[in-house]
């Protein structure tokens, strides 16, 4: 099943990658809107339900105001890894973690989706088909 792909044995399969960028992006939007990050289950076991994931991801982000995140290039943000806590200010934050974190894991999902046959190129990547 797709879901389960991977690129290699030592990578998360697919399902796994979309629940960890859907994480970073609802959890750096809440985080620098100062509200709380929503949990989700992390059961999906197909891709109807990881589409569905991705458009409640989205679906929370739109109940986000501007004015919620405006000036929170100065917030320190905390966050909490199984090995250590890492401490950032805003700004930081949305760019040298949750920015690069959410592109390694749609990177990676999308070469999982390459690596089986599924066609789809650059430019689905980039948004512009």
């Amino acid at each position: 099943m797709l879901v389960n792909a991977r690129l290699a044995p030592d990578m998360y399969p697919l399902a796994r990658q979309v629940q960890i960028a859907t994480d970073a992006v609802k959890g750096c939007v809440a985080r620098l809107a100062g509200v709380d990050v929503p949990s989700y289950a992390d059961d999906e076991a197909s891709i109807a339900e990881l589409k569905a994931r991705i458009a409640k991801t989205l679906a929370f982000i739109q109940t986000v105001k501007p004015e919620q995140i405006d000036g929170s290039e100065d917030k320190t943000i905390n966050i909490k890894l199984p090995s250590r806590e890492l401490s950032f200010n805003g700004q930081m934050f949305l760019l040298h973690f949750a920015l690069p974190n959410f592109y390694f894991h749609i990177s990676c999902s999308y070469a999982i989706l390459r690596h089986n046959g599924v066609k789809i190129g650059k430019m689905d990547f980039l948004g512009a088909v």
